[in-house]
């Protein structure tokens, strides 16, 4: 179950970081509406994780964590903010996507 929390702060994650980006990109009140979609994110995220590490090893658990993050927040930059996607990129996108894997399956 815990792991599930990791996860779906790692969604949480990558919607705080998506949210700074919209922010960046606009004005006015939509600006603060964006704003605002980063700091639910952001309390979400970090309160799910907080819970989960109370009964995973934390040094996993934030790996795991920041990693989900860094892959979704890749994608959603290449798929919404048009951000280049080079085979070198992409390469190390699915390289960090096995070190999710990697370090989730050998954990206790």
């Amino acid at each position: 179950m815990n792991w599930i929390l990791v996860i779906i702060a790692g969604l949480f994650e990558i919607a705080f970081v998506s949210c700074l980006g919209k922010f960046r990109e606009t004005t006015g009140t939509e600006m603060y509406w964006w704003f605002g979609g980063f700091l639910i994110s952001l309390f979400v995220s970090m309160a799910l994780v907080m819970k989960a590490t109370q009964s995973l090893p934390i040094g996993t658990a934030y790996a795991v964590w920041t990693g989900i993050g860094a892959v979704g927040t890749a994608i959603i930059g290449i798929l919404i903010f048009k951000e280049p996607a080079t085979f070198w990129r992409l390469f190390f996108i699915t390289t960090l996507i096995g070190s999710i894997i990697g370090l989730k399956a050998v954990s206790h």
